[in-house]
């Protein structure tokens, strides 16, 4: 058996391979509840054969959303459409499904994408204030944010709490932190985000206290049987902000605390970042925190080739690879990759008769897929 195709435990939670879908914000909500399209987006994901797919980025609270359409777990209503849309995935796939819940801080109040992801000042329509660990903004000319106070600090840490309560109540097997790409928590983490002068800032671990707060918080509110991890930015590629050494600290601390696994991102904080980007570019900071601790890493970042997953898990630097637009491209990539490896891949029984005359036993019936 591949490596890539072999079964992966991240904590109470087994999956049948080590291929993630890593979570791909879509913009696509309304009043942060999720919609027609996402109930389409996720079961075509479910339906890829991946071992785990993690929801987009989905906020705690409405002022945690990047932009007006961004998905939230924050209240009955968004946690109901949330329910709606999980049902057609779970109607047709039994993958394994994780969310990844966040908060944008300083990042949020944005438009979407397509319409330039620009700004939305506080006063503007759909635009609203937001804040951070210090009255610092992402970018010169943003609206200044507001520096949370302590009583701040400790509703960022219910909301995800509440939010986590949600998720479980959804019946999801998995719960991402996201602690990465410039949003709240990774503001606290950075000095160049974080000028604070109290507990919450100054040293590394003043930075790292709040992550380490709503980890200890959300794992006390959830079940042993529901798997926590964390997704960072193991360097803000800018002199002087946060980094790997850094980062290894902070997955240490949670290894100890019985984090499940940790996903290896990278970037996001600083207009000023200067990103070496290329073929597998993230992989050895994930290969360098995987030497440190116990629990599985999950390595992003360019991962496109069946070959080139199979040799970083081959040769021990991740325990999981993640893909997102590689995805997008080819809905099939697990397919593809099985198929070039000489493994073999869960489909649901109607997509069985897909697998070509080459690889007559590339497809096997995903257990618990709908008949």
């Amino acid at each position: 058996m591949t490596r890539l195709f072999s079964p992966l435990d991240i904590g109470p939670l087994r999956l049948p391979n080590r291929i993630v879908v890593a979570p791909m914000c879509q913009y696509s909500s309304v009043d942060g509840r999720a919609s027609d399209w996402h109930a389409f987006h996720w079961t075509n994901l479910a339906l890829s054969g991946a071992g785990l797919v993690i929801v987009e980025a989905t906020a705690v609270e409405p002022r945690g959303r990047i932009s007006w359409a961004d998905l939230g777990l924050y209240d009955d209503a968004t946690e109901a459409a949330f329910a709606q849309a999980l049902a057609t995935v779970r109607r047709w796939s039994p993958v394994r499904l994780g969310v990844q819940l966040a908060h944008a801080g300083r990042k949020a109040s944005t438009q979407r994408p397509w319409d330039g992801g620009g700004v939305i000042a506080p006063e503007a329509e759909r635009g609203w204030q937001v804040f951070a660990p210090s009255a610092l903004p992402y970018a010169e000319g943003d609206p200044l944010p507001e520096a949370l106070d302590e009583a701040g600090i400790a509703a960022v840490v219910q909301a995800f709490v509440d939010g986590a309560r949600r998720a479980q109540r959804l019946g999801l097997d998995l719960i991402e932190l996201h602690a990465a790409h410039g949003y709240l928590l990774h503001q606290f983490l950075s000095p160049l985000s974080n000028r604070r002068d109290d507990r919450y800032g100054g040293s590394p671990e003043n930075r790292m206290r709040l992550v380490l707060e709503v980890f200890d918080a959300v794992k006390a509110a959830v079940p042993a049987s529901m798997a926590l991890g964390i997704r960072i930015s193991a360097t803000d590629w800018v002199e002087g902000g946060w980094d790997l050494d850094q980062s290894i600290a902070l997955a240490k601390a949670l290894d100890a605390r019985g984090c499940h696994y940790f996903h290896v991102s990278s970037g996001g904080l600083h207009p000023a970042q200067e990103i070496a980007a290329g073929p597998g570019y993230q992989v050895p900071f994930a290969a360098a925190i995987r030497r440190e601790v116990s629990m599985p890493v999950i390595a992003v970042g360019l991962i496109t080739g069946a070959r080139q997953a199979e040799t970083i898990l081959a040769e021990g630097r991740a325990d999981a690879v993640a893909l997102a637009r590689a995805l997008l491209y080819d809905p099939r990539w697990p397919w593809h990759a099985a198929a070039t490896l000489g493994a073999r891949v869960g489909a649901p029984p109607q997509y069985l008769r897909g697998a070509p005359r080459e690889h007559p036993d590339l497809l096997v019936a995903a257990t618990g897929s709908a008949a």
